[in-house]
């Protein structure tokens, strides 16, 4: 079985902004406020939560449309 390379990237496109997977549609989105005693802390846990979500969801659930060539 051949492991994709995906990545997270930040995206912007006309509808969204934000954290997104190279290979699927997955997109990033945050669950609730940020939480945290300061706000290094409230990033330090947007980033493990959106690291977390990234590493654990798969591709094949978010395929990507394809695209009428003509």
């Amino acid at each position: 079985m051949e492991l994709k390379r995906r990545k997270l990237v930040w995206a912007e496109r006309p509808n969204f902004q934000g954290w997104a997977c190279t290979e699927c549609t997955w997109t990033f989105n945050l669950a609730g406020p940020l939480v945290g005693e300061s706000m290094d802390e409230m990033k330090k846990n947007y980033q493990e939560q959106r690291d977390k979500e990234f590493s654990s969801h798969i591709c094949a659930a978010y395929p990507k449309t394809r695209q009428n060539p003509h």
